[in-house]
C-alpha cells in the first residue's frame, strides 16, 4: 500500500512540473527580417505568421512582377537621377512580399567592387530605396495547396560611379 501511496505522489509530482518553453533566439533561416520597430511600419502585416514567409526560390519561378524585370528597369530608369560621386559596387534591398502583394520590412545591404562592406552616398541610398518601395507590381503567389503567401524578394544594383549600371536578378 506504501508502494502504491509513493507512486501516486511521484506521478502528481512531475505531472504539475511546468514544462519550459524555449524560445528560439535564433532565426528560422539566414536572412530572415525580423520585425524591428525602429524600422519598418506597424501597418505591414503578414498573412501566415513569422515563420511562414517563402524564399523568393521556393517556387522556382524568380522573380515574378506584372510586366516583368523590363518593367522594373523601365521604372528605375525614369526615376533613378545620377549622383556624380566615385563609388561603384552593389546594392541589395531584400524584403517581404505579403500574399496581399503588398511590401515591406526592407533592408539594404551594401558593397564595393570588391564585395567589402561599404556605404554608398544616401542620396543613392534614398533613391533606390524609394523607388523599391513604390513598386506595387508584386505577384501574389500561392503553395501547393493554393494558399496565398509570404515572401522574401530581393533587387541587386550595379553602381559605377553613382550610375544605375544594372539590376538584377
Amino acid at each position: 500500500m506504501k508502494k502504491l501511496f509513493y507512486v501516486t505522489c511521484f506521478i502528481l509530482l512531475f505531472s504539475c512540473e511546468k514544462k519550459k518553453v524555449e524560445k528560439n533566439i535564433y532565426p528560422r533561416q539566414v536572412g530572415d527580417i525580423s520585425y524591428d520597430v525602429k524600422l519598418d511600419s506597424p501597418n505591414f502585416i503578414l498573412c501566415n505568421g513569422e515563420d511562414n514567409i517563402f524564399q523568393y526560390f521556393n517556387k522556382g519561378k524568380g522573380l515574378e512582377y506584372k510586366g516583368g524585370k523590363k518593367e522594373i528597369e523601365q521604372l528605375f530608369e525614369k526615376k533613378y537621377s545620377h549622383i556624380k560621386v566615385d563609388e561603384s559596387g552593389l546594392i541589395r534591398i531584400r524584403f517581404i512580399v505579403n500574399c496581399k502583394g503588398e511590401t515591406g520590412r526592407f533592408r539594404v545591404i551594401q558593397m564595393n567592387v570588391n564585395y567589402e562592406q561599404f556605404t554608398f552616398d544616401d542620396r543613392i541610398i534614398n533613391q533606390l530605396l524609394m523607388i523599391t518601395q513604390s513598386l506595387d507590381g508584386w505577384k501574389i503567389k500561392d503553395d501547393s495547396r493554393g494558399n496565398k503567401i509570404d515572401y522574401y524578394q530581393y533587387l541587386i544594383f550595379k553602381i559605377e560611379k553613382g550610375n544605375l549600371i544594372e539590376i538584377l536578378p
